[in-house]
Formats: structure tokens, C-alpha cells, sequence
């Protein structure tokens, strides 16, 4: 029998054993299959100590600057949540320990420099822990890329209207917590549309990003300047004391913009016009803020363009009654609330009246008559004037069916039915459905007409009088290039504007004026029609001077349709 070994021996023999393999990185046998993840996976035991760790694992956390070792605590791991992670510390630790008590998944990321890692972790039936690790930095700089492209317009490099949005709700913040004042400055360009009509939108993109840099350079560096549409800008100004400098930095603008532009060759002029609110005067919300710097860029526009204008509160009530005239005139004509009036028109050599001018009347439940100076303007800038205008040109041959034969009836057109493609086709149907000889029907344009795409409004004319209808040009004498147009296209009649009849009694020129444009009518063969008229010398002095025909309120005033027969009367008959 072998006796027991003593300890002397003992130490001698375990020194010559062999360690046993420790448990942890590399040396379990799972290990292998856990390296060719490409994951970092972490294993926390419940009492906290790390019990393997795969090699993509170390790796992203060496190159967080944190060190874990198999068979030790996991602290360090928690270190590295409180230096830098997302979202805050505070909230962080609140996150993991609730996670923690209630054994539920938690998500959180580790930052050091520009390496950014996702971790997770997950619980285990048994009460230990799986951390999965995953580098992210790429995805998040893509991210912050794609973040960033989002909030800049991409023609011009500015700040688009989310990132003003941001950097104005900081504004507000600033006013609400230090009282630090801010103003925004809506721009709109004027006369920038011709531009890309014109020249093509590579000349507008190019005076876009000319304009982007005129404003950059007038601001100062705690400012913003955005664009938020095809040609607005807005300019937020921090840290204002006083309206003073923003109206300075107003009057800046208006006269930078203002300046000529070398656009790839090309001599270009357009302007600005500025609308301004004041925080926290005019708000203290951007929506407010905006709404109030439209408001008033709205009414810098009607003040002539090329200025600015600060808002008031009573451009809100102005803007509140205009928006319900606009939803009014957008019902009435499907209720029937526009009614004809007519102008006879007299012809001087034989006394006679041989027409009527068709003038619209808006008949409103409320308001009572609304002019035509304050719907037809209105009814043009929101798309309504084609509608109405066709529907006056059908009412008018109706009417002008109860007539004797020889009257006819002349109807107004709008620049914007000549260029909606439908006048003529509305003309034949308005003809065909009364019954109305086209000789009996006349067209008036203004040069407004004729000032834009001239070969085809000329052929629209030429197309109507193909059909029979006659063509007189409205307010002759008033636009730049009368002359030139009565040699393009041979016009019935001339109307010469009222306003030289005006001023026959105050002017010595008018008579001139007068004289030289019947004259012309009748070497061309055109009839002359005198408006205006209002007094029994007016008449005379316009007979003298040659003109065929008049129209006024010493003939009559406008009436309506039910009203004419009675006016009939007290003319000689043909």
C-alpha cells in the first residue's frame, strides 16, 4: 500500500501539472462559432461578471477605450454609459435601471470621437444577460448627412423651410426664457418670373443662387437666411433691440436685390419686396410670425413692389374681409348674383343709338352692388375672370336678342381668356344658343391683350372676325404701342379713354389729342368712340374734332337689361 504524499510533494507535482485551460476569452469552446458573428457578443453572468466575450466584441469596445476581462465584473461597461452615450445620462440610467429591475430588453449607444456603437441587451431565462454590440458610426454619419441635406435647399445651399423652422422655434425659446426679441423678413422677387419665361431656368437658377449669396453677405453671422419657395426668402434676425435695425436691414435688402445682375451673359433687373414682423409684438409663435410677415409682404406688393412693409394689425382685418369677398365671389356665380348692366352708345352724324356696352354687376345678398373695381381685380388674381367672362359674353347675346336688329352689344375680354385657349370656341356656342348674328356682337381689348404672346392673340383675332364679329381696342391712347398694333391688326373701332374728354375743359391738349386720334380712326377706316362723355360741351367739342360716336353719362348710365327699352324710347329709330 502507497502512502499518502506529503505536501512538499504536493506543491512539486502541481507545479509540474499543466494549468487547467481558464474559462473565458478563446478558450471556450464556443468561442470559435461566436468570433465569425458579426455581432459583438457579450455573456453577463447575473451576479455581473462577464463570462465570455466573442472577438468582434473586444473589438468595438477597444475602440471605445473600454477594456472587459472574461471572469470580471462588467463595470467598465457602465462607466463608459455615464461618459458618453445617447440620450442623456440621466434618462440613460433611469432607462437600464428599470430595464434591469423589470428583466426587459434595452437599447442605448456608446460614443467616443466619431465612433459610435449600438448595444443591446437582452435577458435570460436562467438570470444572466446577452449584450449584442454593432459599429454604427457609418449609418450614423449617413444619417447625419441625409439629416443635414434635408434641411438645406439644394439649389442654393440655404436652409429650407424645416431648418427655419427649427432655428426659429429656438428663437422663440430664447424670447420666452431671456426676452432676447427676433423679426422675420419675408421676400418675394419681383419680376423674376419673366426671367425664367424668357431665359429658361438655368439663367433663373443661376440669379437664384446670385440672389442667395447678395443676402448671405447682408446679414449678420447669428442670423439666418432661408429660402422656402421658387423665389422667397426669409431672413430670421436674432437678437434685436429695436425696430430700427431691422428696418435698416428692410432697406438693405430692397436695394441689394435691387441692383443689376451679370447672369452668364446676361443683363438682368428684378427687386424685392419685404415683409417684416416683429417678435413678440406681432407673435409669439412661428406660425403667427409668418402669417403676419406674409400679411405684410402682401401689401408692400400692392404699394407698388420694391419696398418693404412692416405689419399692422389692421392688414389682418383687411386680409380677413378680402379672404370672404373671395369665398363669396367664388359662390356667386353659381347663385346667380351677376346681372348686366348696359351703356348705350350714341352715333353722333345720325342721333341714333346703335349699341350698348355690356358692364358687370355683382348683386351681393349683403352687400349690396359691389363695384366692379372691387371683384374684377380679385376675380383675376384667383382664376374666377374666365367663367365670369364667358358668362357675360353668353348673358350679353341673350339680351342683345331683345334689341332691334341694328343694335349690337359689345362685351369686354380679359387678357386671361385670350390666353385660356377657349374664347373662340365660347364666342360660336354664345352665338349659336341666342341666336345672335355675329355682326351684332363686339369684342373690346385693352393693350393689355395684346402685350403678351402677340402672333397668338393676333390670330385669335383674326379667327373671330372670320366668324363676323367686330374687334375695337379699349382704352386707346393709355398703353405704349397703340400705333403698332393698329397697324398689326385692323381694328373696327377705337375707343379713346375717358380721361382725355376729362380733359377737354382743364387741359389745352386735350382737344389735340383728340382730333389727331379720330383723325386716325378715320384715314384707317375705324370708327371713333368718345367715353366719358358727361356734358352737352363735351359732345359738341368731340363732334368737331371728328369722332363718330359717343358714350357717356349724358347719353345714359348703365342699366340694367329690363331698364333699356325705356331708354330705347327716347331716341330716334332707324
Amino acid at each position: 500500500m502507497r502512502a499518502d504524499p506529503q505536501p512538499a510533494d504536493l506543491s512539486r507535482r502541481e507545479a509540474a501539472r499543466p494549468p487547467l485551460p481558464e474559462r473565458g476569452v478563446g478558450r471556450d469552446p464556443l468561442l470559435p462559432f461566436l468570433d465569425a458573428v458579426r455581432q459583438g457578443l457579450l455573456m453577463i453572468a447575473p451576479t455581473g461578471t462577464v463570462i465570455a466575450a466573442n472577438a468582434p466584441a473586444r473589438q468595438l469596445l477597444a475602440g471605445l477605450n473600454v477594456t472587459l476581462r472574461v471572469q470580471a465584473s462588467a463595470i467598465p461597461l457602465l462607466r463608459a454609459l455615464r461618459a458618453g452615450t445617447a440620450p442623456p445620462r440621466g434618462a440613460l440610467l433611469r432607462s437600464l435601471r428599470r430595464a434591469l429591475a423589470r428583466r426587459q430588453p434595452v437599447v442605448f449607444e456608446l460614443r467616443h470621437r466619431d465612433h459610435t456603437v449600438q448595444v443591446e441587451l437582452h435577458p435570460l431565462a436562467t438570470g444572466g444577460w446577452v449584450v449584442s454590440l454593432e459599429d454604427v458610426s457609418t449609418r450614423k454619419a449617413t444619417e447625419a448627412r441625409a439629416d443635414a441635406m434635408a434641411r438645406r435647399d439644394p439649389l442654393t445651399g440655404l436652409p429650407n423651410r424645416l431648418l427655419l423652422r427649427e432655428r426659429l422655434a429656438e428663437a422663440l425659446a430664447r424670447l420666452a426664457r431671456t426676452g432676447e426679441c427676433c423679426a422675420l423678413l419675408l421676400i418675394d422677387l419681383d419680376r423674376f418670373k419673366p426671367v425664367n419665361d424668357t431665359l429658361g431656368h438655368p439663367i433663373g437658377d443661376a440669379l437664384l443662387e446670385t440672389v442667395a449669396d447678395r443676402l448671405r453677405s447682408t446679414v449678420r453671422p447669428t442670423d439666418t437666411v432661408a429660402r422656402i419657395g421658387g423665389d422667397e426668402f426669409v431672413i430670421l434676425q436674432a437678437g434685436i433691440r429695436d425696430a430700427a435695425g431691422t428696418q435698416a436691414l428692410a432697406r438693405r435688402v430692397v436695394d441689394l436685390i435691387g441692383r443689376t445682375y451679370m447672369v452668364e451673359g446676361h443683363l438682368l433687373t428684378i427687386g424685392a419686396s419685404v415683409g417684416v414682423a416683429l417678435a413678440p409684438e406681432d407673435g409669439t409663435d412661428a406660425d403667427r410670425l409668418l402669417k403676419n410677415a406674409d400679411l405684410a409682404l402682401y401689401r408692400a406688393k400692392l404699394d407698388g413692389r420694391g419696398t418693404y412693409r412692416f405689419f399692422e394689425p389692421e392688414m389682418d382685418a383687411r386680409m380677413q374681409a378680402r379672404r370672404k369677398l373671395e369665398l363669396d365671389l367664388r359662390q356667386a356665380l353659381a347663385r346667380r348674383e351677376f346681372q348686366l348692366h348696359f351703356q348705350p352708345q350714341l352715333q353722333l352724324a345720325s342721333g341714333t343709338l346703335i349699341g350698348c356696352e355690356a358692364l358687370i354687376r355683382w348683386r351681393h345678398p349683403e352687400r349690396g352692388l359691389v363695384s366692379p373695381l372691387d371683384f374684377i381685380p380679385l376675380a383675376e388674381e384667383i382664376g374666377l375672370i374666365v367663367p365670369i367672362g364667358e358668362w357675360v359674353v353668353r348673358q350679353a347675346c341673350r339680351d342683345a336678342m331683345t334689341w332691334p336688329e341694328h343694335m349690337s352689344v359689345a362685351v369686354n375680354v380679359s387678357p386671361a381668356q385670350f390666353k385660356s385657349d377657349r374664347l373662340v370656341e365660347t364666342i360660336i356656342s354664345a352665338l349659336a344658343g341666342s341666336g345672335l348674328p355675329a355682326r351684332r356682337l363686339e369684342v373690346e381689348i385693352t393693350e393689355g391683350v395684346l402685350l403678351q404672346e402677340n402672333d397668338r392673340t393676333l390670330q385669335t383675332l383674326h379667327r373671330l372676325r372670320e366668324l363676323g364679329v367686330r374687334v375695337s381696342m379699349d382704352d386707346f391712347g393709355t398703353g405704349y404701342s397703340s400705333l403698332s398694333y393698329l397697324r398689326s391688326f385692323p381694328f373696327d373701332k377705337i375707343k379713346i379713354d375717358r380721361s382725355f374728354v376729362k380733359d377737354l375743359t382743364s387741359k389745352p391738349d386735350g382737344e389735340a389729342i383728340i382730333r389727331a386720334i379720330a383723325g386716325l380712326g378715320k384715314s384707317l377706316g375705324m370708327t371713333t368712340v368718345a367715353e366719358g362723355v358727361e356734358t352737352a360741351e363735351q359732345m359738341q367739342r368731340i363732334r368737331l374734332e371728328g369722332c363718330t360716336d359717343v358714350q357717356g353719362y349724358l347719353i345714359s348710365k348703365p342699366v340694367p337689361a329690363e331698364d333699356l327699352r325705356q331708354v330705347f324710347a327716347g331716341f330716334p329709330q332707324t
